[in-house]
């Protein structure tokens, strides 16, 4: 029996106190994590920890299997909290090759972006692809080369200044409205990108679907997910994967999905943009979203008590189920006010850390933008609510204790 994480709201701080108010001890004969200070959530067991610890290592060459006498739950478990770790504070590529085509939505990728984010500390990318709007619609649903080419340009480009990489499948629409007539076609867009990075190091990271949704019910996307993980193994049966649950990778559908128990090599991945109405103000793809323009985020008790809910919600989930956890996608949209967005992206960022989650910002350049490309510089509060410089990514210790 694990231990859950809980709140106790008499211990929350006012925003500018975060690194004080975002610590978890266990409470002495309770099953139950409380707030405390001063250090962060503790591992499952010292065996994780220093697992954890070497993951400060290279993890270069094609990941392969387990060999002979090493159950494949014990490797794959010892990786994914290893690259969980190496994730650490990461970025998320939007808008460039998840649009319909690459400049569509007004980001083209430079190799430029990639220096820029490795020199300001951050960790990792994630890279969003729209595969489906660059393969053929009939058998065997052929790849186009060149696109391939370019997603392999981004990819390398990342690795060669030591940053880890996501690399997904984004924006599959019809997917999601009609998931039954696309199930091969996703699954042989799959075994041609495993196929083409299968001799890539243990840096990249395969995650099969971005947020299902819609006819992509929780049922349906849990045996697509077994399929693609099938897939993928049978090229890269030491690739990490990473996944999250349907219903758009919200927190609250944690509970409806199903991994594969023999397979530990796999991160979980939750998105959060709470509250939608704040973080979404006058976003030109939300009905409605004029609205909500002026709203802000001061971080007062009732603001703060229902992001660190929702992430100890995720936080016990992952405990629970031994996997370790990712905050795949969070951000505030550039509408709204900066400090709004400064002391919101730094709450949700400590109280994510706190917990053992790593992490990857939306976004880099675009509609949440935390870099100005038209101006050529960092929006240096959301950057320092981010990184903060005054911690280390490599010290983390992002696995429960």
């Amino acid at each position: 029996m694990k231990e859950s994480l809980t709140t106790k709201t008499d211990l929350m701080k006012t925003p500018e106190h975060y690194r004080e108010s975002h610590n978890y001890s266990v409470a002495p004969g309770k099953r139950t994590v409380r707030l405390s200070m001063p250090r962060p959530v503790p591992l499952l067991s010292s065996m994780l920890f220093l697992l954890a610890m070497a993951a400060c290592s290279s993890d270069s060459g094609n990941p392969v299997a387990p060999g002979p006498g090493s159950p494949p739950d014990v490797e794959g478990a010892r990786l994914a909290f290893e690259r969980n770790q190496k994730l650490a504070r990461g970025i998320n590529l939007g808008n460039a090759l998840e649009a319909p085509n690459e400049g569509d939505w007004g980001v083209v990728l430079q190799q430029w972006f990639f220096d820029k984010i490795a020199e300001a500390g951050f960790t990792a990318v994630r890279i969003p692809v729209r595969w489906s709007g660059h393969a053929a619609s009939g058998p065997p649903y052929q790849l186009d080369q060149v696109f391939l080419a370019r997603v392999r340009w981004a990819v390398d480009n990342a690795l060669e200044r030591n940053l880890m990489v996501v690399l997904n499948m984004h924006h599959y629409e019809e997917i999601m409205q009609d998931p039954r007539a696309h199930e091969q076609r996703f699954l042989a867009i799959w075994q041609q990108v495993a196929e083409a990075f299968k001799s890539y190091p243990g840096e990249l990271i395969f995650e099969p679907l971005n947020e299902p949704n819609n006819a992509m019910t929780a049922g349906i996307w849990n045996q697509y997910l077994a399929e693609a993980i099938v897939t993928v193994r049978a090229s890269n049966p030491g690739r990490t994967i990473l996944a999250g649950p349907a219903n758009w990778n919200n927190i609250n559908a944690l509970p409806d999905l199903r991994l594969p128990e023999d397979d530990r090599n796999i991160i979980v991945s939750v998105h959060y943009y709470e509250p939608f109405r704040f973080t979404h103000q006058g976003a030109s793809w939300v009905s409605g979203s004029e609205a909500w323009r002026g709203t802000t985020w001061l971080g007062n008790s009732t603001q703060r008590l229902s992001v660190t809910a929702a992430l100890t919600a995720a936080a016990n989930w992952a405990l629970e189920k031994d996997r370790p956890l990712h905050l795949g996608e969070f951000g505030a949209i550039i509408e709204a006010d900066m400090d709004s967005r400064a002391t919101w992206t730094g709450f949700v960022t400590e109280s994510a850390e706190s917990l053992g989650l790593s992490w990857s910002y939306w976004d880099f350049c675009a509609n949440f933008a935390v870099y100005d490309k038209r101006r050529d510089t960092w929006h240096t509060p959301i950057l320092n609510a981010l990184l903060r410089p005054d911690t280390d990514a490599s010290k983390l210790s992002l696995a429960w204790k």
